[in-house]
């Protein structure tokens, strides 16, 4: 979109919006809002299976009275309903028990600078052209090898949209941002044996994207090497995490040291500030402002700065990941991260996947992960598995239903190494991670 008249006049709504929640009598308030639009198209089987296109619109506004706090959303933005929207939030607060940790961030937090981060680049690109790309990455899955026997299709979307945060501190801020993505996924069948697999990129900006005919390929690669896949035996036996996987281990880790799961007391790494976590080699660093990246914002979901930082260093906890309301209730300061983290980027080894590969020797190569199995309490971990088992670094064949386990203290200690085969697609900017041992469930 880059325009910066309709950021202006989103803006100009949140200010009304505001101004209304203080006219109630609420003593604080905030207000986000948000539209988007975009268009997604998948084809499957070389025909078009469904054309979409997005228009989405939304604000959500939070209100104070005192401590006690009440919340309100609509997809109306005309002067009567954003009215309405905010007797609503008035009301519930108005009937609400008090929380002293309740409120605004501190003035001194929010963010001032705002450096422009490349986030919007729109693709012009109209259904016709969507539809074409489409076919043509599912044709290059297709065709990539006589097995591939379905298709679950292939799909193009673009979205643009704008984000406007705005609360009673003065603080209003807007930025315009898009993301595009293709995918193609298919199916496989050799005898009794049936597999699917997938492939996808994204990026802010159309060009950063795989082409089609090479995502195409990628997705037929992966479902032809997991053909004929075997059980192993129950074992115990080194584990490397393909980069596509490798980034939960770091969402277990950030839940853990997330300000929710601390000061409830349901987290296995509680207390953890200045404790060695990881390896000494391990890095864990939050780069927010990083140009034309996924996660990037100069501000939180508070308005509050985000900060770069390392959140481990030496594999030791620099810092938890908090917002205002979590800081308060653990007697710290948020850390910039109300809705998340923003480009958190694992440190790297010298070693590309055949390196991690040599370096795993004789185990498992985990490349899709199944099921929830992790306790945030007891960092007990335990999910389905498949992947492939390798021999003196060399893949052998490929492995299904089996389970792999451990608990996350003894894992996160137990990294062995991290490669340089670093997945961008996400807001976790990781490559394969190699475990020393973990316990497999097959026959």
């Amino acid at each position: 979109m880059q325009n910066q008249a309709e950021i202006n006049r989103l803006k100009n709504i949140v200010n009304d919006l505001l101004k209304e929640a203080k006219a109630q009598g609420a003593s604080a308030a905030e207000a986000a809002l948000s539209i988007d639009d975009g268009l997604s198209v998948t084809a499957r089987l070389g025909d078009v299976e469904t054309i979409e296109y997005h228009c989405d619109q939304g604000l959500g506004v939070t209100v104070y009275f005192g401590q006690r706090k009440g919340s309100a959303s609509s997809t109306d933005l005309s002067p009567d309903s954003i009215r309405e929207t905010v007797t609503a939030a008035c009301s519930i607060a108005r009937f609400a028990s008090a929380d002293e940790f309740a409120g605004l961030p501190e003035q001194a937090a929010l963010a001032t600078e705002f450096p422009d981060l490349d986030l919007c680049h729109p693709w012009e690109i109209n259904a016709e052209l969507a539809k074409a790309l489409a076919i043509e990455c599912e044709q290059a899955a297709r065709d990539f090898h006589p097995d591939i026997s379905n298709s679950e299709g292939a799909t193009v979307n673009t979205h643009q949209g704008i984000s406007v945060f705005g609360n009673s501190l003065g603080f209003i801020q807007g930025y315009d941002s898009t993301r595009h993505s293709l995918s193609c996924s298919v199916l496989g069948q050799r005898g009794e044996s049936m597999q699917r697999d997938y492939w996808y990129s994204v990026a802010r900006n159309a060009l950063d994207l795989e082409t089609a005919s090479a995502i195409g390929r990628k997705a037929g690669e992966r479902t032809i090497k997991r053909l004929d896949a075997r059980r192993i035996s129950t074992r115990q036996c080194p584990v490397l995490y393909a980069p596509e996987v490798a980034g939960g281990l770091i969402g277990a880790f950030l839940g853990a040291i997330s300000g929710g799961n601390l000061y409830r007391k349901t987290s296995f790494l509680l207390d953890s500030l200045g404790q060695q976590v990881f390896p000494e080699f391990m890095r864990i660093h939050e780069q927010p402002l990083l140009k034309n990246a996924l996660g990037s914002s100069a501000y939180d979901a508070e308005g509050v700065t985000t900060q770069t930082r390392d959140i481990v260093r030496n594999g030791v906890v620099q810092g938890y990941v908090l917002s205002s309301y979590s800081a308060r209730k653990l007697g710290l300061k948020t850390t910039g991260n109300a809705g998340g983290v923003h480009n958190l980027q694992i440190s790297a080894g010298a070693d590309d996947f055949a390196a991690m590969l040599k370096r795993l020797d004789t185990g498992l190569l985990v490349t899709e992960l199944m099921g929830q199995g992790v306790n945030n309490v007891t960092g007990d971990y335990s999910r389905g598995a498949s992947g492939y088992w390798v021999e003196r670094g060399e893949i052998q064949y490929p492995v299904e239903e089996i389970t792999i386990a451990g608990n996350l203290k003894n894992m996160f200690k137990n990294i062995v190494a991290v490669g340089n085969d670093i997945d961008l697609r996400g807001n976790i900017r990781c490559g394969s991670i190699l475990l020393e041992q973990m316990s497999i469930a097959g026959e």
